[in-house]
């Protein structure tokens, strides 16, 4: 009789939504079979759950758990809807930046002064490697970043910026794996510079190897840029060097990656070692 209730009482409710009832409900309310069924009725949401009771291989009966999982159900709806809402922000950020750096290539081609126009140039290159960021986090349901995927076009648009393109071999070894966005955005910028920083003034007119080295434990990080081309000049500083990049880089490590750079010369490569923190 209490069976008989419980289904009346789930086809009313699902019936007036114009829902038909699973033909297996029925049978799990009944006890004939054990399963687990859900319902969906108005706004509430319910699982099923029957277990026959058996005796000397005699159906005697059926324990029936009726469970209340509206909340659940509603939780996992608003989770999956903020999940779909983060994406897309990132979809619209990535979009927003490839306009601004549309707009910045095309100042640039409109500017008559050399260093001018470079800058500008060099203000896409550093967008670009954020808006990399926003595009996996857009394409990826992970709320980290898959960082090799980012490295791996970042190493690819660097190469497409050097007029020695053709003749230089790229070596790299390790994975970074999940990143928390947090670090992955200062990162990609850090290891943009350093990238570039090597093709510009390392291998602008000798040497032939740029190599990008990531090793991990379970506290730390190290990325090892390394090329092969003239080394570093007599005296240098990192901490006074008037460029640019290196003063972003040192920036970002500092105060996002909460991290240590350090730059050397060492068996005839000009490294630069970049270890941080991961958690």
């Amino acid at each position: 009789e209490i069976e008989g209730r419980v289904l009346a009482d789930i086809a009313a409710t699902t019936n007036r939504q114009g829902v038909p009832i699973d033909d297996t409900l029925g049978l799990v309310v009944r006890g004939r079979i054990q399963a687990t069924a859900e319902v969906h009725g108005g706004q509430s949401t319910v699982t099923v759950r029957s277990i026959p009771l058996v005796r000397s291989g005699q159906a005697t009966g059926t324990l029936v758990l009726v469970r209340d999982v509206t909340d659940i159900r509603r939780r996992e709806q608003a989770l999956l809807g903020k999940d779909a809402a983060i994406r897309e922000i990132h979809h619209r950020v990535k979009n927003n930046l490839q306009t601004v750096s549309a707009l910045l290539r095309l100042q640039a081609r409109r500017i008559d002064d050399a260093g001018a126009s470079a800058a500008l140039n060099e203000a896409v290159r550093r967008i670009a490697s954020i808006a990399l960021v926003h595009e996996t986090l857009s394409s990826s349901k992970e709320s980290s970043v898959d960082f090799d995927d980012v490295l791996g076009n970042l190493i690819t648009h660097a190469l497409e910026l050097s007029p020695r393109m053709g003749e230089l071999q790229i070596h790299r070894s390790g994975s970074v794996g999940l990143l928390d966005p947090r670090l992955a955005t200062p990162l990609a910028l850090v290891i943009t510079e350093l990238m570039h920083n090597a093709l510009e003034h390392g291998l602008a007119d000798q040497g032939s190897s740029l190599g990008i080295a990531v090793s991990q434990n379970d506290h730390q990080m190290t990325v090892t840029v390394s090329d092969d081309g003239v080394g570093l000049p007599t005296g240098f500083d990192i901490a006074t060097s008037p460029n640019l990049g290196l003063q972003i880089v040192r920036t970002l490590t500092e105060n996002e990656l909460r991290g240590e750079l350090t730059l050397r010369r060492l068996d005839g490569r000009t490294q630069a070692e970049l270890t941080f923190p991961v958690n």
